[in-house]
């Protein structure tokens, strides 16, 4: 897998970034933009952080062109961009590992796409180690902002 370079805004301090949603957005579809297949992301934080606004940025900068939805209860959605195909999956309703085999989870990650996923921790040790982890978090004290940590 090739090494993918990290979108850094020049105000990023220690690696932390506080965005507001547009920032965030645009921080995603600039990220988007810069991704070459195959790829898997990762992106963690608790319940209404922000995940899947920052998978629509980077999908859209990868060069989706649908709708981009939450597949919180489909589990998966896949996408069409110009590079590669697009697996934007959503584990918070998975128990176990296990259940990964259910949703074709061994063929997605060796297809060679981008492949966007949130809640990998429910995936255990069947998320491969080379992927980009980003995680999203609440700045105390601002709910117009977030933080990102990124690689």
């Amino acid at each position: 897998m090739p090494a993918h370079r990290h979108v850094v805004p020049p105000r990023a301090d220690r690696g932390h970034l506080k965005l507001t949603e547009s920032e965030l957005r645009q921080w995603g579809h600039e990220l988007g933009r810069s991704i070459t297949p195959p790829l898997i992301v990762t992106l963690t934080g608790e319940l209404g952080v922000g995940k899947t606004t920052l998978a629509q940025a980077i999908c859209q900068g990868y060069g989706v062109r649908d709708e981009i939805t939450s597949p919180t209860y489909a589990l998966i959605h896949e996408y069409r961009a110009p590079k590669s195909a697009v697996f934007h999956i959503d584990l918070y309703r998975l128990d176990s590992p296990d259940q990964l085999t259910n949703i074709g989870w061994d063929e997605i990650v060796s297809s060679r796409s981008l492949i966007l996923v949130e809640w990998p921790e429910r995936a255990g040790p069947r998320l491969p180690d080379s992927h980009l982890p980003i995680d999203l978090d609440y700045v105390p004290d601002d709910p117009t902002r977030r933080i990102l940590l990124a690689g």
